[in-house]
Parts: structure tokens; sequence; C-alpha cells
């Protein structure tokens, strides 16, 4: 077995992955931390090598893993390189053989005067009787990831779900907030409205940024606003700074405090709610002077504080794009591969692996899991068919008894 490897060192992704200490999958994970392809055909995959079988598989090729927060998964070591390492001779033990520099090019199936696939690479040409595609999406170009897969897929005659950044920081206009509060982190809920509706909504944490908006809430919320762009449907997000609060409890609260603390500062009650700084930031944009004490605190202002903390407008403008988007959503068309092998339907032989397919999960590790499940099936798969074909003949053999 060959794995063509475009890159003269493999594994870019890995070592960068985690703040380079590798998340290698998450504690939890179920179709519904997923979004692209059909939800019944992702969980069917992620099934059949779950979390707790990634873990053993680690521990088996020497690298423990721990649990930190939101169930994210590392290694013991916290060392990226060790991850790598350890798959690389995995895979040295199990006799493939790794051919970094070579770069697929093109892959032609195989035709009636041909059996194998033909696969066109910078090094030569190369010939398998089955190929696996595993070429990436297109996020971080720089690892190799630059969407010719896609492009392989399609002349194949793969469907290919139009492609967008996912897990992207976002920018957001000049005149937002986010430029005086470059640095500062905080939970929130973000509201994502489609058509005027909220479409989605995800907690988390978010970090002001001197570009907009970045942190594991924004880069999943990411997605979701290009999805929308690419369809051209209206989309706009909010930002809830009190998670899981509507407006008429926000507002009764601070009734309820005004009579608790009259004599306290408007400021120094909202900055027991968020960082000080953001409180301040909020506070000059609504023109509410934060001196003023509780008991004097006016109703028209209450209210609008109240509607400001359950839904203030972040001024999308896009995203920092492939260069710095952690996944890739859209791709090959989960309907065109069979789940329980990742075999292609409309190309026998070629099987499609993580995030060349359209599937692309939240941030936390879940991706890598992609990788992972979509990878055993497909092999576990291959090595089935290898197994049942029969063996070709040699002037050694001995003819079978009768």
């Amino acid at each position: 077995m060959a794995l063509l490897e475009g890159a003269k060192k493999p594994g870019a992704k890995i070592l960068i992955s985690g703040g380079s200490r590798c998340n290698v999958t998450n504690a939890r994970v179920s179709e519904v931390d997923f979004w692209g392809g059909r939800s019944s055909i992702v969980r069917r995959i992620l099934r059949a090598f779950p979390t707790q079988e990634t873990v053993a598989f680690f521990r088996e090729i020497g690298v423990s893993l721990h649990e930190e927060a939101d169930g994210k998964l590392f290694p013991d070591s916290n060392r990226s390189r060790d991850v790598l390492d350890a798959l690389l001779r995995e895979a040295d033990r199990t006799g493939a053989r790794l051919e970094p520099g070579c770069r697929v090019l093109d892959v032609s199936p195989p035709s009636s005067t041909d059996a194998d696939f033909s696969i066109a690479t910078s090094t030569g040409v190369v010939h398998a009787s089955m190929v696996v595609l595993a070429a990436g999406g297109q996020s971080l170009p720089k690892t190799g990831s630059d969407g010719a897969g896609f492009a392989i897929a399609a002349r194949l005659g793969h469907t290919v779900v139009e492609p967008t950044p996912a897990l992207a920081p976002l920018l957001l206009s000049d005149d937002g907030i986010h430029r005086e509060l470059s640095g500062v982190s905080q939970q929130v809920e973000l509201a994502i409205w489609i058509d005027g509706a909220v479409a989605v909504r995800l907690r988390g944490a978010m970090l002001w940024t001197h570009f907009g908006i970045s942190g594991p809430v924004a880069l999943n919320a990411s997605r979701h606003w290009l999805r929308a762009q690419l369809d051209r449907r209206p989309v706009t997000i909010t930002v809830s700074f009190v998670p899981d609060r509507p407006f008429d409890a926000v507002d009764a609260d601070w009734t309820r405090r005004a009579a608790a603390y009259p004599r306290s500062s408007l400021q120094t009650v909202l900055a027991t709610l968020m960082p000080d700084s953001v409180a301040a930031v909020l506070l000059h944009r609504l023109a509410i002077d934060g001196g003023t004490p509780l008991a004097h605190f006016s109703r028209d202002d209450r209210r609008r504080l109240s509607r400001a903390l359950v839904e203030w407008p972040l001024s999308v403008t896009g995203t920092r794009g492939y260069n710095y988007a952690e996944a890739t959503a859209g791709g090959v068309a989960l309907t065109e591969i069979n789940p329980s092998t990742m075999e292609s339907r409309v190309c026998p032989r070629l099987y499609l692996v993580g995030e060349v397919l359209d599937v692309d999960g939240r941030i936390g590790g879940f991706n890598f899991q992609w990788a992972w499940s979509t990878g055993y099936v497909a092999g576990r798969a291959m090595a089935a068919d290898r197994s049942s074909r029969p063996r070709p003949s040699t002037a050694t053999d001995k003819p079978a008894r009768d």
C-alpha cells in the first residue's frame, strides 16, 4: 500500500492543531456536532468507530489521552508531534509505504483495457486496484489542502457541494466595538438570523479582536453565515451577553437589582455580568451614564440596555478565509458514498474519507474524529475486498486436490 503525500513533510495540520497540542478527538461525539450531509449517514459512520475506539487505538500506538474543558481530548504529553510520530510508526509497522513530495495531479478510473486506476503524480504515474481520496478540503492551503481533491472527485463523476471556509474568524465593520475591546474574552450566545428568523443559536467563549471576533463560538458561527451568504439569503448575527435570558427576564432583573441596590452605580452592577471593559463600552455606545445610581435608572434606558444585552448586533462583513479556517464546509455529497464502506457509488473501488466529504464538525476535536471514523470504515472495507478476491495463480502454485 502506498501513501502518496503531496507535502515534503506529512502531517502539517496535525502539528498545528490545538495550539500545537493536537485536539485528537472529543469525549462526547454524535451526529449533532456536525453540519453538511445527512445526519443519519454521519451517525452511522461515527458509530462504526466511536470515540472510545479512537482512544483505545491511540493508547495502543503509544499516545494516551486526557480530557480537558468541553470534552476535548489531548495527548498526555501535550505535543502534537507525538501524535504524528505515532501514526507514522504505525503506518510503517503495517507495511504502508509513505511517499512524501508526491503530489497527485489526477486520477483516471479503470477502463476496458486497464483494470487499475491510473494516478498521475508529480513524480510519475502510479497504478492501483483501489484508491482512497483523503485530500482534505481547502482550509489552511499552505498545509497542502488546496481543494485539489474536489476537482479530482468531480472528474470521477461526483457531485461537489460548493465549499466555503468553516471555523474561521469573523470580520466586523469598522464602526463595531471590537477595536475598543481587542483581547477581551467572554462567554456569550450568538444568534444567526437567516431570512429574518433565528436559525441557529450557539454558546461559548468569544474573543474580541482588532479585526472582529474569534474564539470557539465565533468560529462555529462562521460556517452558518457563509452558507447563507452562498445561498444569497439575508443573514445577520446578534450576540447575547446573558445567555439563555430573554428580554423580559433581563428587564425584570434590573428592576429587582434597583430595589436591592439602589445606591450602586449602573456600571458597577453591569460589570458583575461581563468584563468591566465591555460594560463601559456598551454604556458609552448607548449614551447611558454608567455612574447613574440604580434608583435613578430610567425605564427607557433600562429597556434599551436590556435589549442590547440580549441582541447586540454584530456587523459581520466576512471571514478571514481559508488561510485562517480550521475546516471546510461543503465537498463530495454524502449520498454518493456507501456509509458501510466509504466506497463511491459512482466510481467503484474509489473510497472517500475525511474533509473531502460534505461534512464539517464544530470546534473541539470533531473534525479529527470524522477523519478517524471515515478512515477506519474505508480501511476495513478495502481489507475485506482484497481478501475476498481470488489470488492470481502462479507457476509455483500446487494444483488443488479433488
